[in-house]
């Protein structure tokens, strides 16, 4: 149990001094210098009266008790920002503080007409947007950072996260206009595999489902180059790079989508949010918009 004179913001600060073991890195999260973060952790060690971390030059790692206090801390964050979402429900307003993560391509290509739709009909809800990978953003979601997570979703079923297909984002085989590809009248996954690739980074979503609808068909690709930028993708598929795997939202004159029809590819574009966390009244409002999308 946690002393009810230890504050929540110490205990933020705990939390992501362990979870990046750098008292800089926390600072960077949290928006403060590293004095303040280092602060925060001396004030919350003497309440406790425990040390906290081990501070070896740059080292940081957990004590003991550091170790022990960790799942007290999150879940008693937890437990506050759950009370203040039930909260909301008693008044019925929709405003407040709303965190939500997001990819840099769903933010630029799939949710300005949305966030402007609803900011213009809930002025009063403050935004708290993160621009991050999917993946991370699920991850935050599952631990209580975040409260929904407009994302790719994730190929497989994630404990604890419920899943909400928002936009079907079918993919195309892309490669730069002029490219030889182009001039075969009927190319094959194996003309692919001779060819260099830029792909979606190995960690992400996206490449899974590129990953998994190549093997089915025997081919692997030389990939030369991968990055989680799908902007980034583009601009090198442009320059001739390599061929890759793009939203067909993405196509226009600087790329051409490669007919293959045996590779048909989607991923989904959706919103995710904890199953056992009660969604703010701001929350449930933004579902909704995103369902009328």
């Amino acid at each position: 149990m946690i002393d009810c004179a230890v504050d929540t913001q110490s205990l933020q600060a705990f939390i992501e001094v362990a979870e990046t073991r750098s008292f800089s890195k926390a600072g960077e999260r949290l928006h403060l210098s590293q004095p303040a973060i280092s602060k925060r952790i001396a004030v919350l060690e003497e309440q406790l009266g425990a040390a906290l971390f081990d501070r070896v030059g740059r080292q940081v790692a957990l004590t003991d008790a550091g170790r022990t206090l960790l799942p007290y801390a999150r879940s008693a964050l937890q437990d506050m920002e759950d009370g203040r979402r039930a909260l909301s429900h008693l008044s019925g307003r929709v405003g407040g503080r709303l965190s939500i993560g997001t990819s840099h391509h769903i933010g630029l290509h799939r949710l300005p007409p949305v966030l402007r739709a609803f900011t213009g009909q809930y002025p009063e809800v403050d935004l708290d947007i993160h621009f991050m990978d999917s993946e991370d953003a699920c991850e935050a979601v599952v631990q209580g950072k975040l409260e929904l997570g407009i994302v790719t979703l994730p190929t497989q079923a994630i404990p604890q996260l419920e899943t909400r297909l928002v936009w079907p984002d079918p993919l195309a085989v892309v490669v730069m206009p002029g490219h030889p590809l182009l001039k075969l009248k009927k190319p094959r996954l194996a003309d692919l595999a001779a060819h260099p690739a830029v792909l979606p980074d190995e960690q992400t979503y996206t490449h899974r489902i590129v990953k998994e609808a190549l093997q089915a068909h025997g081919v692997q690709p030389r990939i030369r180059l991968a990055t989680n930028y799908l902007e980034t993708l583009k601009m090198l598929v442009a320059i001739g790079l390599g061929w890759s795997v793009l939203p067909r939202s993405m196509l226009d004159d600087t790329i051409a989508p490669l007919p293959i029809p045996e590779l048909a590819m989607r991923r989904d574009l959706g919103v995710v949010w904890h199953e056992r966390r009660t969604l703010s009244v701001s929350a449930r409002a933004l579902l909704a918009q995103l369902r009328e999308s």
